[in-house]
């Protein structure tokens, strides 16, 4: 294997980087383009953004199914940037509600393929033991590329027009493409990728995945997956309600400054995913996740002092604290609760539903405590769900620093004594 060239290593940097902007689709720039270009109303274009949502919830533990089964993680990553390329560049020369609406369901569900197939190509190269690090670093590159593409799309709107937004995803799309290619595919053991110890030796046999079952009775797993949801039920909504305040204070900035919180939050995100790739084996998962879903009541609270745009735009790069630690967390603590049993990836998949469940309930909710109590209060309210997370997490979830759910030989039912494991520890 080549996992230690520093050609695979590079183009997984510039995969990480490209794919930044190609993941989501247009996001939210389909939404000012539908409305400022196409001339839909505001109705039509929620309902068809809330059906890409749902399409890419759906797909979620489907794309990490496929994911852990196939040989061909590369393919998977250049089919899907190429399905989301084309169901975003057809936009200009449709405007059927319908066929809008199932071609951006079907970008939504080609961009839950990314996640564990980053992840899985990143573990496949380098092993558990590099995971750490590389993951760090993987995040670092994704956010720079998310600062670089939003500044960049800022930039080329104001300059052509909203047209523009799909020119640049369609080059960095073609540049992911190409970062895909210099990844070698004798340089990824796909064992080791879904989750399992190793691949098979020359007259061994390889290790079979453990049964979903198994997955599903690791406790600790279960806690993560209920604690991630209600972060991400208490930080989606907050970035919507700053920007929606940031408007009835200046009408005429206000999405100038939304775009310069969007911006800083991601570059804040940089060093914390690095601090996440140099210190999460030496510190431990736990007090990073702690830090984490700490800053969030924070910054809820901190919300609700001051109506002042320098203060909201201050308090909201928190949201790159908080955000970025967990970001780089969770493929770590999902591959150390998963580890052996060959379901890494569906285990992302599975988390990564209960984050979109979470996050979706979160502006509706938000929304009606706005219509009746006020800013504040929603503020409030979302701060206390991020509490209830962090005590969660203190109480119930385990450092899961070097946890292994399965050694090679092991039951099925190894993943529930994962908890027994951790505080033995």
């Amino acid at each position: 294997m080549t996992t230690d060239a520093a050609g695979p290593s590079r183009s997984l940097d510039l995969l990480n980087f490209f794919l930044a902007d190609v993941r989501d689709g247009l996001g939210p720039y389909l939404a000012i383009y539908l409305l400022s270009v196409q001339h839909w109303n505001e109705a039509d274009i929620g309902l068809v953004m809330t059906l890409a949502g749902l399409a890419g919830l759906a797909a979620q533990i489907p794309a990490g199914a496929l994911v852990d089964g196939t040989r061909y993680k590369r393919a998977v990553v250049v089919v899907a940037a190429l399905l989301v390329t084309v169901g975003s560049l057809s936009l200009p020369w449709l405007n059927d509600f319908t066929i809008v609406a199932v071609l951006q369901s079907g970008v939504g569900a080609a961009g839950a393929v990314f996640p564990p197939a980053i992840a899985a190509i990143t573990l496949g190269m380098l092993g558990p033991r590099a995971f750490v690090r590389r993951i760090g670093r993987n995040e670092s590159f994704n956010h720079a590329g998310n600062a670089v593409a939003a500044t960049l799309a800022g930039l080329a709107a104001y300059a052509f027009g909203p047209v523009a937004v799909f020119w640049l995803m369609t080059a960095m799309a073609l540049c992911s493409i190409a970062a895909t290619a210099g990844i070698p595919a004798n340089a990824i053991d796909h064992a080791v990728a879904r989750g399992l110890h190793a691949s098979s030796r020359e007259g061994s046999r390889e290790e079979a995945p453990s049964g979903l079952r198994a997955i599903l009775g690791c406790r600790p797993l279960l806690v993560f997956g209920g604690c991630v949801a209600l972060f991400h039920f208490a930080n989606a909504a907050m970035l919507p309600l700053v920007g929606q305040k940031l408007a009835l204070k200046d009408p005429a900035l206000g999405t100038s400054l939304m775009s310069f919180c969007i911006v800083a939050a991601q570059l804040v995100m940089v060093p914390m995913a690095m601090l996440v790739g140099g210190r999460a084996d030496r510190w431990g998962r736990k007090p990073l996740l702690l830090a984490a879903f700490l800053v969030l009541p924070l910054r809820g609270f901190l919300y609700t002092l001051s109506d002042s745009s320098a203060w909201l735009v201050g308090v909201q790069l928190l949201d790159g604290v908080g955000a970025g630690l967990l970001g780089a967390l969770f493929p770590l603590v999902v591959a150390d609760l998963t580890e052996g049993t060959g379901r890494f990836n569906v285990s992302q998949g599975a988390i990564a539903t209960l984050q979109g469940l979470g996050a979706s309930l979160s502006t509706a909710a938000a929304g009606q405590m706005v219509v009746r109590e006020g800013y504040s209060a929603a503020f409030l309210m979302l701060a206390a769900a991020a509490g209830v997370a962090l005590m969660l997490a203190a109480l119930l979830l385990p450092d899961t620093r070097g946890v292994a759910v399965a050694e090679a030989g092991e039951s099925e039912a190894a993943p529930a004594n994962v908890a027994k494991a951790s505080s033995e520890a």
